[in-house]
């Protein structure tokens, strides 16, 4: 066959490769993609700690004292993750709903927000009888005094979409600096919620690692009900201000009292001996209670050991459950080994 006849069919089958997906890179070499975000090693997110991961026993650490055999002891290991220091405060979750009046109203309407997004105040007078909470209806929310304490009366629905925002929010502003965007915020799994309560310590009753309520100068170390009535022994009758208590060692504070948290669990008495011993949990939609950890200030101290489980219905909101979010690490941070 003619050269010159060849030429043409050679340059139109090179052509033809490369519109196929067979581009090359520099001098041919595999470099991966181009234009990609920047991204460097993650930064803890503002208002969070790292939990580093690692493997404990969940469950149970002392008696069981209703002997429902729900939280079995279970070998467990969780990668690393970060979790706010505190429970998301009444002032951030105004921060949230004043963007969400602000830029959704029209979308979501104001009757959503307002009964499904908007705290609901009145669980202050709803949830106990016989009991004068129309002050805290009143000023608990609304008022500067209560800025830095834990936001109650939102439910598992609203905690969620607290999340989404929060993500929405982060990466809107990475976004404009041109930077990879963020793993979700989202609540923590029940697992992650016990891993990051025990503080590294493993088999620990309490965040504070030792058997006992009171530390070595007869001071409280969270805020509950203890004895019966005596709820103002330990500095606060009610709610207190985020923080108030010693962190654990993992510096996260109040994950014992003050107020319960919501996770991402669904809730199952059989759940521990079912799911999997590598980063558990338990999602169905079709399970209306939603797992709730930690104890509150109107709770006895069972309640506020590590390893005691208890639950809420989804859509319930309460003057005693609050929440707070967590991230998961990615890159280095989800090999246990490397951290």
């Amino acid at each position: 066959m003619n050269k010159l006849f060849l030429f043409p069919l050679v340059a139109a089958s090179a052509l033809l490769l490369g519109s196929c997906g067979f581009g090359k890179g520099p001098q041919g070499d595999l470099i991966g993609s181009e234009d990609r975000p920047e991204f460097n090693p993650q930064e803890v997110p503002f208002g969070m700690v790292p939990c580093p991961g690692g493997t404990f026993h969940m469950g149970q650490t002392d008696q069981d004292i209703s002997a429902s055999m729900v939280n079995m002891n279970k070998q467990v290991t969780i990668a690393g993750f970060y979790m706010d220091e505190t429970e998301i405060t009444n002032n951030e979750y105004r921060q949230f709903m004043d963007a969400i009046r602000q830029d959704s109203i029209d979308v979501l309407g104001e009757e959503y927000v307002m009964t499904e997004l908007y705290p609901d105040s009145t669980v202050w007078v709803r949830d106990f009888t016989y009991h004068m909470g129309d002050p805290l209806m009143e000023y608990y929310y609304t008022h500067p005094a209560f800025d830095d304490y834990p936001v109650v009366g939102v439910d598992w629905f609203a905690a969620k979409y607290f999340c989404n925002w929060r993500t929405k929010n982060k990466n809107a502003s990475n976004e404009e600096l041109g930077l990879a965007p963020t793993p979700n915020f989202r609540l923590p799994s029940e697992a992650e919620w016990e891993y990051a309560a025990r503080g590294g310590r493993d088999l620990a009753t309490y965040p504070w690692g030792g058997p006992y309520l009171r530390n070595q100068n007869g001071c409280m170390l969270a805020n509950f009900k203890p004895g019966r009535g005596d709820y103002a022994s330990d500095g606060a009758a009610y709610t207190s201000a985020v923080g108030s208590y010693f962190p654990n060692d993992f510096g996260l504070y109040d994950m014992s009292g003050n107020v319960s948290e919501w996770c991402d669990d669904a809730y199952m008495e059989a759940s521990v001996p079912v799911v999997w011993d590598l980063n558990p949990t338990n999602p169905d939609d079709n399970e209306p209670r939603k797992v709730v950890r930690g104890g509150s200030w109107k709770d006895i101290a069972y309640f506020l050991e590590t390893g005691t489980r208890n639950f809420e219905y989804q859509d319930s909101a309460r003057s005693y459950i609050g929440f707070r979010t967590a991230m998961i690490q990615i890159g280095m941070g989800t090999n246990t080994s490397l951290n």
